[in-house]
């Protein structure tokens, strides 16, 4: 409505723009002295609430500032005990660091100690053993050639007699198979047995 009354001539305001024309004014002037209103009850709450915030803060700061002095009191008493802590923990860790190269050097030495009278026990668990192998073929050797001469000649006594009697047999050409059973028998000579 304004753009349009700027539109018309300039000298020709009628009584029902001018009352529309003062009707706007106020409702500006209305506007701005809402928004002062609004503006200053903002700056007042800004300000209560800056002085609570200042209020707060000067507590905790009370509050505060004490702690903070002790805790720095408190560290300042404990930095010599904590030197000296670190200090007998640098020198326990040389000591156990020593101990443990020594303890290392000891399973070492029983380590190989271990492993010499490994070998020594088993050196004479195999001479054991092969001196025991060794008796038990002289045995049957010493036991096994004089029983087979022995069973020859019985075979061979045995033969004569039959021969003699008169029960002579022909000549074979095969004979009879050796049983499984005395293969590996020590007391058996190898002799084919005579049968009749």
């Amino acid at each position: 409505m304004i753009f349009a009354m700027w539109l018309e001539d300039p000298g020709s305001i009628s009584s029902g723009n001018s009352r529309l024309l003062m009707f706007f004014v106020a409702m500006v002037a209305f506007a701005m002295v809402a928004q002062a209103i609004v503006v200053i009850v903002a700056a007042l709450g800004a300000a209560k609430t800056r002085k609570q915030l200042l209020l707060i803060a000067e507590e905790v700061r009370a509050k505060a500032l004490p702690v903070i002095d002790g805790a720095q009191s408190m560290v300042q008493e404990l930095q010599p005990k904590f030197r000296i802590i670190t200090e007998n923990l640098v020198e326990t860790s040389h000591v156990v660091r020593s101990k443990a190269a020594d303890f290392d050097v000891t399973i070492s030495e029983v380590n190989q100690r271990a492993r010499a009278q490994t070998a020594r026990v088993d050196d004479m668990v195999t001479s054991v053993l092969d001196t025991t192998a060794g008796i038990a073929a002289s045995v049957q050797k010493t036991v096994s050639v004089p029983v087979r001469e022995f069973h020859g000649i019985m075979n061979g006594i045995r033969a004569g007699v039959d021969v003699l009697v008169g029960r002579r047999q022909p000549r074979r050409t095969d004979y009879p198979e050796v049983d499984a059973a005395d293969n590996g028998n020590p007391f058996s000579s190898g002799a084919k047995q005579y049968r009749e």
